[in-house]
Formats: C-alpha cells, structure tokens, sequence
C-alpha cells in the first residue's frame, strides 16, 4: 500500500515537468510552422518523446504491462552516388549533412508516433487529477489503470510494428546479401589462385610434350606424367571448392551426418551430440555447417585446442548450437576469426550468437536460431492459451441459442402473429419488450460468433507479429 502510494506520488509530481512543457510545445510548433524555424521541430519531438519514453519505462516497472514504443524505424544514412553525389529530392549534394537532416525531419514530421505523444502530452494533465480519488482510495487500482490509459496512447500500433518488421527484414537481407558477396569473392579467389593456375600449368606442360612427342619421347612420358599428377590435385581441388559451396555430404545425408564428418575430419578430439528428430530447411542446415566448421577451425588453429563438443538440439521450434573447445580461449570477434562471418550468416535467420572465450579457455560459442524448424516441431508454441481455446469452444457452442431460436425463429413467429410461445423467451415478455428482446438476441448471437472468430485471428496476428533481435556477439 506505502508503495502504490509513493509511485502515486512520484506520477503526480511528473506533472511539474509536463505542464510548463505544454506551453513550450506549442511555442516551438509555432515557430517552426508559423515562422519557418524548422529546426526546432526536432528538439520539440524529443523533448516530448522522452517524456513518454519515462512515462513508459516507470509503468513498465510499476505494473505488469508492457508498453512497447510506437515509433516508426529511424532512416537509413544517405548513400552516395555512382558520382560521389548525395541526392535529397530532387537536389545534389557534396556532403550527407543535409540530406540525413531532411530524411530526420520528415520521419519525425510523418510519423504518427510523434503527434499520439503530443495528444498524449495534452490530456495526461487532465486525466491524472481526475483519477486522483481513485490513486487515494484503490491506489493499485488506480495505477494500473493510469497504466492502460498510457499504452492506449503511448502503445505500439500495428503499422509500427510492421514498419520495425519491414526495418528487420531489410537488414538481414543487406547482411545476407554481404554474406554472399563474400563467399562469391572466396570462391573467385580459390578458382583464380588455385585451380585456374593448375589449368594454365596443365596447358602449358602439354605443349611441352607435343614440341618433346618426337625429339624426346621419354622427357614427353615424364612430362605426361606430371600433367597427369597436376590433374588429379586439380580435381582435387576442385572438390574443395564444391563442399566450400554446398557440401555434398550435407545435401544427401542431412546436418547430423554433416556435423559428425567434420568431426572425423578434424585434427581435435570431437565430441558430437545432435538431437534433431527432423531435418531443418535447407538454408538453415547449410548456415549452421559451415557456422560449426569455422568454429572447429578456428579452435584448431588460433585456440591450440585438443578437444571439441559440438551440441546441436532443438528447442520447441527454435535450433540452439553450443561448440566449447579446450583451447586458450581469448577469442575476440574484431581481430578477424572469422566470427563476425559466422554472425552474418545468422543475421538471414534471425539468429543470435553468444561468446565467452576468458583467457585460458574454454571458449563457448552458442548460437540460436529462433522460429526455424518445421511446424511440427513446435508442438503448442502456436496453440492458443487454455482460457482462450475454452472460450472459442464455448462461445460456438452456445451463440447458436441467442441468434437462431431466441432470435431469428422467435422474430418469425412474431411475425407471422404465431400463437405458439414455446421457448422462446421474448415471446412471454409483454408486447412493448417483445421486440427488442428479439433484436438483443440476435445482437448478442451475432457478437458472440464474431468474439469466436477473433480471437483465435488476434491470436495468430499477434503471434505473427512477434520480433526478435537481430544477430549480435556478446563477449
């Protein structure tokens, strides 16, 4: 009680700051459309948004309501032209200054988070004295309440998640696509240095054996020889090439298969443990493959390491990888092991990479890839809540009664001057309260039905809805 008390308090003596606040909105609003002092706009905006950015982080710890921000994703930085050039509407520029400040400008003015606050802003002062004799006599009533109003105002909306959504999306696909321009490079690189200099040494040792075929024939048998040799290692070579792509092993036999053959290939002691009862998608095995090989690699080569676990299970629909080595531990993703490659073949999946690597080892690297395996595999993570599954049930089982026989069939028979009143209720009402029975129950038939259909669609879309953060190493 003391403490619903004193939040009380501290929420009312929040009011010091948004009243003069108020008044000081609408001077900058005036000045920045009334006199053309544009840059005001956004000090006004922030200045409002971290009022409620406090407002939502105090109901946030106070209550068990969680009230996510409504603000559109931030722009993007300006990108240079083919000439260097940054363009902002129909103007160039040398330098990104103004175009990032018109690109700022016009995200603060369109989005409509901007303008909930400021309404918000305005009817705050109002509705806090009037719950006041609610804070004193239900004070934890009154603050969850205060608590609803604030997320109705203050709450993401769902074109503000869809935009974070589409924000998300745009820079995995950025990250994926890096990803493979990298491995495009890795791939011209080993052809180049590798097997196209294996192919030009081929050429030019059997042109030596046609000038030698007749002069020498022995010297051409030796030179046939080392063509022959040279052909081999390039055909080794370019099954290198291959599994660096795709591996075989992995598209025939699965991860698990794949996973226990890096294992075997490895110079470190491995110990493997795969628990997937299914195969994921074909993205998802290829990420986590060579994910799983540049860690071995690495532990063998940069951490000195003997041993090895490799740990691959699912977690409802969710696939969780833990790879600890032996080695001497320190690993550090900016010095170039090959981590920061690994994080951006997760980032297209929404994974999440964790390292702890302390001086001397072990180094632990766990990644988790949310939402990737086959719907089968999740169980009851879509299902519905009980209360809410046995509420669709009821509600279908019983709207029959109000809409049809207590509805429709009793308004027939009103109708029809039907002398029969059976069981239907409205008709043993007098005749004044007769026919708006009929019609209540046919409203209350017809809102029960349309209770069963959305809950089960709100469900799915908030479901759907649902983000998760995008790939960071945390060290």
């Amino acid at each position: 009680m003391l403490r619903s008390f004193g939040r009380i308090l501290v929420l009312l003596a929040f009011l010091v700051l948004e009243v003069p606040a108020i008044p000081l909105t609408g001077l900058m609003l005036l000045l920045t459309f009334g006199l053309g002092m544009v840059f005001l706009f956004p000090w006004q905006v922030m200045m409002v948004r971290g009022l409620a950015e406090l407002n939502r982080r105090l109901m946030r710890r106070w209550t068990d309501i969680e009230i996510e921000p409504p603000y559109l994703p931030e722009p993007p930085p300006p990108v240079p032209q083919a000439d260097g050039m940054y363009r902002s509407d129909r103007t160039l520029y040398k330098t990104p200054r103004i175009p990032a400040w018109n690109n700022r400008w016009k995200w603060l003015l369109t989005d409509p988070g901007s303008w909930r606050d400021l309404l918000w802003l305005v009817l705050d002062v109002v509705v806090k004295p009037l719950l006041v004799p609610l804070f004193v006599v239900l004070p934890a009533r009154g603050l969850r309440l205060y608590a609803q109003w604030s997320e109705l105002l203050l709450g993401a909306t769902t074109a503000s998640r869809l935009a974070g959504q589409v924000s998300h999306l745009k820079r995995t696909r950025n990250l994926a696509n890096d990803s493979k321009a990298a491995e495009m490079r890795r791939i011209e690189r080993d052809l180049h240095d590798g097997t196209q200099a294996r192919l030009v040494a081929i050429g030019m040792t059997l042109g030596a054996v046609e000038q030698l075929v007749d002069q020498d024939p022995k010297a051409a048998k030796a030179l046939l020889a080392k063509a022959r040799d040279a052909s081999s290692e390039t055909l080794t070579e370019l099954r290198r090439v291959i599994r660096g792509i795709h591996p075989p092993v992995l598209a025939e036999r699965g991860l698990a298969d794949a996973v226990r053959a890096l294992a075997m290939d490895s110079p470190m002691d491995v110990t493997v443990d795969i628990d997937l009862p299914h195969r994921p998608d074909a993205p998802v095995e290829a990420a986590v493959y060579f994910a799983v090989s540049e860690l071995l690699s690495n532990a063998a080569r940069h951490g000195n390491a003997r041993k090895a676990t490799v740990d691959v299970s699912a977690n409802g629909p969710h696939l969780r990888i833990s790879v600890t080595d032996d080695g001497m531990g320190g690993a550090d993703p900016s010095k170039g092991t090959g981590l920061s490659g690994i994080e951006r073949r997760l980032a297209a999946f929404d994974g999440v990479l964790a390292l702890n690597s302390p001086p001397g080892g072990p180094t632990t690297v766990t990644m988790e890839l949310p939402r990737v395996l086959p719907e089968h595999w999740a169980g009851d993570v879509h299902k519905m809540p009980r209360w809410k599954t046995v509420a669709v049930v009821m509600l279908w089982a019983t709207a029959w009664c109000p809409t049809m026989p207590q509805g429709v069939v009793a308004g027939v028979f009103k109708v029809l001057g039907t002398e029969e009143k059976a069981w239907f209720l409205a008709l043993h009402l007098p005749e004044f309260w007769q026919w708006p029975m009929i019609l209540g129950m046919i409203t209350v038939g017809l809102f029960m039905h349309v209770l069963a259909i959305r809950i089960p669609a709100a469900h799915n879309r908030e479901r759907l809805l649902t983000g998760k953060p995008a790939a960071k190493v945390l060290c």
